[in-house]
């Protein structure tokens, strides 16, 4: 990405140049530098509201409830993890705490599971199939409330910021069921190819 963003910006400039409007980049740059700072202002105000119901749903027992309403749906998808692990229950208040579109709470579980997962994990160089499974999951995962983006909507003066909530849903939908299935597919693949070469 460095390389790729390095050389859009060379580009830029050489083009620039070759017109004679080199004074276009550093109006560009500067006026780019006091929008960045103003969209920066504005978001502190959304994004505290967000991190405070975060808050209030993690500590009043939300995401714990969703978590318990998910566990059934969610365990024949990690059969490697025994029933009551740790790990499982990370993986669950991570999930949960994305669904409500809360990132920035369910990233420390995120860490938390993964670091759980670790010690059933035989190979500690190679990642085990739930880890695989989880990051694919969690990437993808299924926005009820997507939060940031209606945040940047609102901010950048969006009439009706969360028009997009019935779109993303289906999107994040969409995106979860192809990340189940393609993580299914290999992960039969790999457990067939490694049994014909035994």
């Amino acid at each position: 990405m460095n390389i790729i963003f390095s050389l859009l910006i060379l580009i830029g400039i050489v083009v620039a140049a070759v017109n004679g409007r080199i004074e276009v980049i550093t109006e560009i740059a500067i006026n780019s530098a006091i929008s960045a700072v103003e969209r920066i202002f504005s978001l502190v105000g959304i994004i505290s509201m967000w991190l405070g119901i975060a808050k209030i749903a993690e500590k009043s027992g939300l995401i714990e409830t969703l978590s318990r309403m998910l566990y059934p749906f969610v365990k024949h998808l990690f059969p490697s993890i025994p029933e009551g692990h740790p790990a499982m229950g990370s993986m669950l208040m991570n999930m949960s705490a994305n669904i409500l579109g809360f990132g920035s709470a369910a990233t420390p579980f995120g860490l938390k599971a993964i670091a759980e997962m670790q010690k059933l994990n035989d190979d500690p160089e190679t990642a085990s199939e739930a880890m695989c499974t989880f990051l694919a999951i969690n990437t993808s995962s299924i926005t009820l409330v997507p939060a940031t983006v209606i945040g940047l909507r609102a901010a950048a003066g969006s009439k009706n910021p969360t028009d997009i909530i019935g779109a993303i849903l289906f999107a994040t939908t969409c995106s979860t069921m192809t990340a189940i299935i393609t993580d299914c597919f290999f992960r039969t693949y790999y457990r067939v190819k490694n049994k014909y070469r035994r």
